[in-house]
């Protein structure tokens, strides 16, 4: 096995992390905060749009099992990245479309899947996803972690 990490940011956390907990060959999910200037936010201080944090999930996976190309195509299928700080009803900058790279492959393959889907048309305006370095990740509070399997409901 082969365990690899990508950090990305889709809108709410919750349904971001229990579809990418269905793909086969994905170990582990985490909900957190990242991409921003305070440390050990709370999700009350991020929800003030004050510390530049995105809700992100970081995502544990087995590079034999599943790529890295193979995950951020999913994230695009996930979710609406042409919506500028905006995934539904959420507003905000930390509901925006970020893959945060470990590394230069990362980059690249990010890249590539970016300008794909953008030549492709397969979004009616152009991806406005963010390409940034991985940065210090902070984990939300317990509650938010696995939220929907901790529900009575299942919307993911």
């Amino acid at each position: 096995m082969s365990e690899k990490i990508a950090i990305i940011a889709a809108g709410c956390f919750w349904g971001v992390e229990a579809k990418f907990r269905q793909l086969p060959g994905v170990i582990d999910t985490t909900v957190g905060y990242t991409g921003g200037n305070v440390e050990n936010p709370t999700y009350h201080m991020v929800c003030s749009n004050k510390t530049g944090h995105a809700e992100s999930v970081r995502v544990i996976f087995d590079s034999d099992k599943i790529t890295f190309e193979e995950l951020v195509r999913a994230f695009f299928d996930m979710h609406n990245p042409t919506s500028k700080n905006r995934q539904g009803f959420d507003v905000g900058s930390q509901y925006r479309s970020v893959i945060f790279y470990k590394d230069e492959g990362q980059l690249k393959i990010a890249e590539n899947i970016i300008k794909e889907l953008n030549q492709s048309g397969k979004f009616k305006n152009e991806i406005v996803t963010d390409v940034v370095p991985a940065e210090d990740f902070f984990k939300a509070e317990e509650y938010h972690q696995r939220y929907y399997d901790k529900q009575s409901f299942r919307r993911a």
